[in-house]
C-alpha cells in the first residue's frame, strides 16, 4: 500500500505535467438548476466573509467566491494547494491578486487559528491521507460556526460515457503492470456521509448533510474525452494502453451520439456540508 508521501509525490508530478485538468474537465458541467459543481461549492459560503480553499488547484473556485459578493465588502480568501504550478496559475487569475496563496499540505495548514469562518474543497479533500489531521486541521482554522462544505466524486451517473470510461478501465488498467498503476489516493471514508461524520465529527464538526447532484457533462467527443481521460489512472499508463483505451470508450460513447451530435457524459457529485462547533 502507497504511503501517504508516495500518494502525493504522484499528485505533485500529475499536475505539473498536467496544471488546470481538474477544471478543464468539470468548469463547464452544470447541474439539473444550471450550476457547475464549483459554484454549487460557492453558494454554500455565501454567508462566510473569510473562506479558505483546500486543494484550489488553477483558482477557479477561489475566483467565484472572490466575485461572489453583490456589492458588499469584498471577501478574504486563501488557497492552498500541493501543486507550484496549479499555484502559479491561481495567482494570474483576475480578483486573486490579494489572495493568500500557500503550496502545502493540509494536514499541516500555513494559517493561525479561526482565520476563517468558511472552506471549501472541490474533489479535493477525498484525495488526502492522514485524514484525522486534516479534520483536526480545519477545525483549528475555522472558527466556531464555521462552515466546511466539499464535492466529493460519485461516479458515472449511467448509460453515458464516463460509465464506458470506467468499465473499459476497470478492464485494461487493472491488467496493466504494477509499475502503469496509480498509487492509492486518500481515504475511502471521505466518500461517503457515514465516513465523514466518523472523521470530522470527534474533531468538532456538527452531522453531516449529504445532497447528490448529477452534473451534465454532455459536449463533443474531444470535450468528453478531456474530461473522463483527464484522471488520474492515465498517468503512469504506457502511450500503447492510453491509445487503446482511448480508442475502446470512444467507439462505445460514439454509439450513444444524441441528434445534435453530442456525446452524452454525466457523473454524479456529493456535496457535503457540515458547521465547526
Amino acid at each position: 500500500m502507497a504511503t501517504t508521501e508516495e500518494a502525493e509525490a504522484f499528485l505533485r508530478d500529475f499536475h505539473a505535467a498536467h496544471p488546470a485538468v481538474t477544471a478543464r474537465a468539470m468548469a463547464h458541467g452544470r447541474a439539473e438548476d444550471g450550476r457547475s459543481s464549483y459554484a454549487l461549492l460557492r453558494d454554500r459560503m455565501a454567508a462566510c466573509e473569510r473562506v479558505l480553499d483546500l486543494g484550489c488547484g488553477d483558482g477557479l473556485l477561489l475566483e467565484l467566491l472572490a466575485e461572489s459578493r453583490r456589492g458588499r465588502p469584498g471577501r478574504e480568501v486563501a488557497g492552498l494547494d500541493l501543486s507550484v504550478a496549479e499555484l502559479a496559475l491561481a495567482r494570474r487569475r483576475p480578483g486573486l491578486e490579494r489572495a493568500a496563496l500557500c503550496a502545502g499540505r493540509a494536514q499541516q495548514l500555513p494559517f493561525r487559528s479561526a482565520q476563517f469562518d468558511g472552506c471549501v474543497s472541490h474533489m479535493a479533500l477525498m484525495l488526502m491521507g492522514e485524514v484525522e489531521r486534516v479534520a483536526d486541521e480545519v477545525a483549528r482554522v475555522l472558527a466556531p460556526g464555521g462552515t466546511l462544505a466539499v464535492a466529493v466524486s460519485g461516479g458515472a451517473a449511467g448509460g453515458e460515457a464516463y460509465e464506458c470510461f470506467q468499465r473499459a478501465a476497470r478492464s485494461l488498467i487493472g491488467a496493466a503492470p504494477e509499475e502503469q498503476q496509480i498509487p492509492r489516493l486518500g481515504d475511502r471514508r471521505l466518500r461517503t456521509r457515514e465516513g465523514l461524520d466518523e472523521v470530522f465529527g470527534p474533531a468538532g464538526f456538527g452531522p453531516v448533510e449529504w445532497k447528490t447532484e448529477r452534473i451534465d457533462l454532455t459536449g463533443p467527443w474531444e470535450q468528453v474525452w478531456a474530461t473522463v481521460g483527464g484522471c488520474y489512472d492515465l498517468g503512469p499508463l504506457a502511450p500503447a494502453l492510453a491509445a487503446e483505451l482511448r480508442a475502446r470508450v470512444e467507439a462505445e460513447a460514439r454509439e450513444l451520439t444524441l441528434p445534435d451530435g453530442r456525446i452524452p457524459c454525466a457523473m454524479l457529485m456529493h456535496v457535503a456540508t457540515t458547521v465547526r462547533r
